[in-house]
């Protein structure tokens, strides 16, 4: 008798310390309840994520497989044998939706090849979530990860973008790792042309939420505190 195969289910978490059922469909603790399988980048944030979203599921039941930048590409192919046994996986990502700026996205890879169903579902991702309320151009963005830290390598890359971001009429998306972020501004207020336009979504679905859309040379003259704060930057040059 063949076994059906388990499906992979792509789990979204919250964008920080928030009740999850603010901003989660019922699916997701639905599909949390059934599954006691998971893929995870961080096993301690996931299993209080697990228990704040499931408070009575069994902690010790709980079967989770590592996903980060030390796990071998080796090791991958295991985490989905209890998929091919009927069992159904889940994966979450750190913050936000699996996959998407998130090593999660060569599990799903893996998924398809193995021919397992992969199920994404719904959750806040910062990323479109920042490009939503930017007012930028909504049909045609990238999303390009972290920039150089050197000064003139960063430079050159912000130039590089406001250079695209002409070119081709596309917002350009990136991120900073968040004890940086007030520098971050300083240097695109610097180095990017007067009138170009830059968002900054910062504590994105927490009180603390804060999104604007300034110029350049705007921003010099507005004082905001983006340090240690999940922050999306988005510049467009028009």
């Amino acid at each position: 008798m063949n076994t059906v195969t388990g499906k992979l289910y792509l789990i979204p978490t919250t964008l920080g310390d928030n009740d999850p059922m603010e901003v989660l469909p019922i699916s997701v603790k639905q599909i949390i309840e059934q599954t006691d399988t998971f893929i995870v980048e961080n096993e301690k944030t996931a299993r209080r994520f697990i228990k704040k979203i499931t408070p009575n599921k069994s902690q010790p039941s709980l079967n989770i497989f590592h996903l980060n930048k030390f796990t071998d590409a080796s090791e991958l192919p295991s985490f989905l044998s209890p998929c091919l046994n009927g069992t159904h996986i889940g994966l979450l990502s750190e913050a936000g939706c699996p996959g998407i700026a998130d090593p999660g996205a060569d599990i799903v890879k893996l998924a398809h090849q193995k021919n397992i169903k992969v199920v994404p579902l719904v959750g806040p991702s910062s990323i479109l979530m920042a490009m939503m309320s930017s007012g930028m151009n909504g049909q045609s963005f990238a999303f390009n990860g972290y920039l150089p830290i050197d000064k003139s390598e960063r430079k050159s890359e912000i130039k590089r973008l406001e250079r695209l971001s002409f070119e081709h009429n596309q917002s350009q998306l990136f991120i900073e790792t968040p004890y940086r972020n007030n520098k971050m501004l300083e240097d695109l207020c610097h180095a990017l042309e007067k009138n170009t336009d830059i968002s900054i979504a910062c504590d994105i679905t927490l009180n603390t939420e804060f999104i604007k859309t300034l110029t350049a040379n705007e921003w010099k003259k507005n004082i905001v505190d983006l340090h240690k704060r999940p922050t999306i930057f988005i510049i467009h040059k028009s």
